[in-house]
């Protein structure tokens, strides 16, 4: 039967190639980058070959991914520095993250439509010892693929929303011959790990989440001062980070109920969308400038469009009080991590379901408040910004939360040594 599974799963990729150009194509519309690299998703690589020595391969999706990697790719480069890191992304978002983070230390490409031919040419000319799929990433002709070349692969940082795992239900045979195929599983809750296992995975350990993990840089907080005084230091500072289509919208009308003076830094979740955000702030008369115009803000305007990437810790470290996107409308929220680091009051709305159990615990220790709508998000704030004890005690237990559930990273590395990552152990 899993033959018979497997066929028809190839198939229907097959006939999907089509489709995915054209995706390729209408998204590079707004976004050039898609069209860039098109071979390297039928695994066809230009330039000069990988590097010498075995390599550990780590697939990223987009953007969050990325970000959740950087403590396992410290942690690799730390304890088996004998290996190259290879990373594959599947947006240019992704993979220009990529690019900022690790710079040089790290080979970025796309990861290969699951076709057979395109995954094999991708492990011939790579040939991983061992690879990293972060938190959801299924692709059963790939797994099928590294199994039978003894290339064990594990599913770390490993989250499964209900409405996630309802989804993998639908194809619940093709999800269980994929998840065989893991060497093993570090799931982020009890929950994500109950989830998984239902679905077929086994070796299912709770590590937590490695985006606890990520030590707000130095840097970053010295800009966050930066951009505090161009700001305006005696003004109150709101950052709406990582917002979705559809958001600013709903956002936008309400910030008018804000207290006189309060500058809203407004962060989209995808630079695509920064001049469609622009477009919207103009068409409502809001007073805007753009972060990356690099100046002091008037006192007369009332938006920053955060159109710049990387700088979420910065933001945080400039506000007095964060909404974390994603989460107004039925997107399933966004990290919140981050800005509880920082230190800084969190509000989130009522859909955070692809972060149930982290953002749960956030509000149980009083480092985050749920809000039902933006009129109660611009209320609220209205609320903390008047009450600066509160909003001190909200950011003392943000970073007694993220300090809390660190150490995920060493965790997730126990598990890969265990199942094989190779390469010479670090001294000490």
């Amino acid at each position: 039967m899993n033959r018979l599974v497997a066929w028809a799963y190839t198939a229907c990729i097959h006939a999907l190639v089509p489709l995915a150009l054209m995706h390729l194509w209408w998204r590079g519309r707004r976004q050039p980058a898609y069209r860039c690299n098109v071979g390297e998703r039928f695994g066809r690589y230009g330039g000069s070959a990988p590097g010498a020595g075995p390599s550990v391969w780590i697939h990223a999706v987009s953007v969050g991914e990325t970000r959740a990697a950087q403590p396992l790719v410290k942690a690799i480069r730390a304890r088996h520095p004998g290996l190259r890191i290879v990373m594959t992304h599947t947006t240019p978002t992704g993979r220009e993250t990529g690019d900022q983070l690790f710079g040089d230390a790290v080979e970025r490409i796309y990861l290969p439509y699951d076709l057979p031919f395109a995954v094999a040419a991708f492990l011939d000319r790579y040939r991983p010892v061992a690879g990293v799929l972060m938190e959801t990433e299924l692709w059963p002709n790939l797994l099928q693929a590294a199994r039978r070349r003894g290339v064990p692969v594990a599913l770390v940082n490993a989250r499964l929303s209900e409405r996630s795992a309802r989804g993998y239900r639908r194809v619940a045979r093709l999800t269980r011959m994929a998840l065989e195929c893991l060497a093993g599983v570090a799931a982020q809750t009890a929950a994500d790990a109950e989830r998984l296992v239902a679905l077929g995975a086994r070796g299912v350990t709770i590590t937590g989440s490695m985006k606890f993990d990520i030590a707000p840089p130095d840097s970053a907080v010295a800009l966050g001062r930066v951009l505090r005084e161009r700001f305006g230091a005696a003004r109150a500072v709101l950052v709406a980070a990582s917002t979705r289509e559809g958001e600013e919208a709903l956002l936008i009308p309400a910030l008018a109920g804000l207290p006189a003076g309060t500058l809203t830094v407004l962060v989209p979740r995808h630079p695509q969308r920064f001049d469609e955000v622009a477009g919207l702030l103009a068409g409502a008369g809001v007073p805007f400038e753009r972060r990356s115009a690099e100046t002091p803000v008037a006192p007369g305007t009332r938006v920053v469009l955060g159109d710049s990437m990387g700088e979420l810790f910065a933001y945080y470290a400039a506000a007095d009080v964060a909404f974390v996107g994603g989460s107004l409308l039925p997107l399933g929220g966004q990290n919140l991590i981050e800005a509880c680091a920082m230190g800084t009051p969190v509000l989130v709305g009522p859909h955070t379901f692809n972060f149930q159990d982290i953002t749960a615990e956030a509000r149980r220790t009083g480092a985050a408040r749920e809000v039902p709508d933006a009129a109660a998000l611009v209320a609220t704030v209205a609320d903390l910004l008047a009450q600066p004890e509160e909003r001190r005690r909200m950011g003392e237990a943000g970073r007694a939360f993220a300090t809390a559930h660190r150490g995920a990273t060493d965790r997730v590395m126990d598990m890969l040594e265990a199942i094989g990552l190779p390469g010479t152990r670090a001294p000490g």
